[in-house]
């Protein structure tokens, strides 16, 4: 487990953080030229294999004609140069969605998945999990429903990608550091209402409840 959350995650708040307000010094692999053939976008000369692109990533394509123009969901990685991609989806369940049929598309991807693993970090470290408490008999893999971390390691992620901008002497600083208190505020409140069941016996049973308002851990 790398991250409680995706990029995916992050563009349902912030598009703009994978487009004109993307960190230029976190993208992975960029090019031109691809072209979309339903939910599959091709590229020649390209390996995204080999650049650790994955599902949960999000890929921003901009045909030269501009008929197409945003970030998109990456649904799979199906070979070094095919990707399967779609328009933001409600669920990840869902069949993905064709964004515009195009050509001559340039790209680039573009993650925060850095800053998530932070985030895994530090509330693994508040719930006396590993890796942030080595001395710990538990580990992440152990909490029985990750998911419920999701929200705060979105907002704490959020947060740190906004105070990273605002550093950017060339931005709109005082706009940007305020999204970044925001962000901080929403992380701290959720981490404040956050409960992590923990199986002890790896039978999905919960043996250990953690609150994040409290300082232990409380057997059930």
């Amino acid at each position: 487990m790398l991250s409680f959350s995706k990029d995916i995650d992050i563009l349902k708040y912030e598009p703009s953080l994978f487009g004109e307000l993307h960190l230029r010094s976190q993208v992975v692999t960029k090019g031109n030229g691809g072209e979309i053939n339903g939910t599959e976008f091709t590229i020649s000369q390209a390996d995204f294999n080999n650049d650790y692109v994955s599902a949960g990533m999000v890929i921003y394509l901009q045909s030269t004609d501009g008929a197409l123009d945003g970030a998109f969901e990456i649904v799979s990685v199906d070979s070094e140069m095919t990707l399967t991609v779609s328009v933001l989806r409600a669920d990840t369940e869902q069949t993905p969605i064709a964004p515009t049929q195009a050509e001559n598309i340039n790209y680039y991807i573009c993650t925060y998945l850095p800053q998530s693993n932070e985030i895994l970090f530090e509330l693994t470290q508040r719930f006396e999990l590993k890796p942030g408490s080595m001395e710990s008999g538990f580990d992440a893999e152990n909490i029985i429903e990750p998911e419920t971390l999701k929200q705060c390691s979105v907002y704490g992620t959020l947060a740190i990608a906004f105070m990273m901008l605002a550093w950017d002497a060339g931005r709109d600083k005082e706009n940007l550091w305020a999204k970044h208190k925001h962000y901080q505020q929403l992380f701290e409140k959720a981490r404040q209402r956050a409960k992590v069941s923990i199986d002890c016996g790896s039978d999905g049973i919960s043996d250990i409840t953690y609150s994040g308002a409290s300082a232990r851990l409380k057997r059930d």
